[in-house]
């Protein structure tokens, strides 16, 4: 009977034991993923920042609300992928100009790692885009590397180079600065008076947007829990002289958007170190206890039963 008992705790802890990695180096990333049913709500402000107004055919400056809701989509996700729409309200609170600015957006991306997908209706204001780079979410264990990340303003992917590491609230961080070249992003047209052209009539214009985005990281779960964005467009003619403002600004996330970027990240920290480290440690201390054990009871009885002989 000790001798089969001896056997059974090898058994179990060698089980234990050869557990312990497998969790440690392919289950764990298989349940750390994206989720498919996000919902997140998050507020930024501008200050003093200056946009062209349809409504009143001139630049104003003024302080600005912009919220950005993001929604997943249940139904899409499929496999590897998750697929989240989002859309942007921006208010000018110095003018009382409600809705300057309406955006949305609807991307695919991997749930494993973060990375954009072609799939699903993928699109910004309803125009099809080829999503590449990091989207929304930094690689789990992000690196003090550059990262390509998707610009939905330019609509393709740009490099966001490591900067250096900082705290966010008390939370070590990696920060990355992502540089936009001048970029085409729109053709339209508006009176030339506006403009301050001498000629009557309409005119084609083409919008130009350049800027830098700024992402403060954290590099456990990938989870960004800080960003500023630093927006320069302006409108040009058919001849590329510079006519006008079209928006300039830089827009920061409000402190209570921070807090709770701030507390999912320690909470998704959290758990992938549980799944990554505890749990595998857990699993290889009990395996080589249970395996110890074993063979000190085989021992005992091997001694036991040459006594008896």
């Amino acid at each position: 009977m000790r001798r089969i008992t001896g056997i059974v705790l090898i058994t179990i802890g060698a089980f234990l034991v050869t557990l312990a990695p497998l969790m440690r180096f392919y289950a764990a990333d298989r349940l750390i993923s994206a989720p498919a049913d996000q919902y997140v709500v998050t507020k930024l402000q501008a200050e003093d920042a200056q946009y062209f107004s349809t409504g009143d055919l001139k630049v104003l400056t003024g302080n600005l609300d912009i919220t950005v809701t993001t929604r997943g989509d249940v139904a899409a996700a499929t496999g590897d992928q998750v697929v989240w729409d989002e859309f942007t309200a921006v208010n000018d609170v110095t003018n009382n100009r409600q809705g300057i600015s309406f955006n949305q957006r609807r991307s695919a991306f991997n749930r494993y790692t973060g990375e954009g997908v072609n799939c699903c209706g993928s699109n910004v204001e309803k125009e099809p885009v080829n999503l590449s780079g990091q989207v929304y979410l930094f690689p789990f264990g992000t690196q003090k590397k550059a990262y390509k990340v998707f610009n939905g303003t330019a609509r393709q992917a740009f490099e966001a180079r490591f900067v250096g590491e900082e705290t966010v609230n008390g939370l070590a961080v990696y920060k990355f600065e992502q540089s936009v070249p001048q970029t085409r992003t729109q053709t339209l047209t508006a009176p030339a008076s506006v403009l301050g052209m001498t000629q009557s009539g309409d005119v084609q214009v083409e919008r130009f947007y350049d800027g830098v985005v700024t992402y403060w990281v954290e590099p456990t779960s990938g989870v960004p829990v800080k960003q500023e964005q630093q927006r320069h467009e302006v409108l040009k003619t058919e001849d590329g002289v510079e006519r006008s403002v079209a928006f300039v600004a830089t827009a920061r996330m409000t402190p209570a958007t921070v807090g709770e970027l701030v507390a999912k990240a320690v909470d998704a920290k959290g758990q992938i170190n549980l799944l990554k480290v505890t749990v595998p440690l857990i699993l290889l201390i009990v395996g080589l206890v249970f395996v110890i054990a074993g063979l000190l009871v085989v021992a005992r009885w091997r001694s036991s039963r040459r006594a008896r002989i």
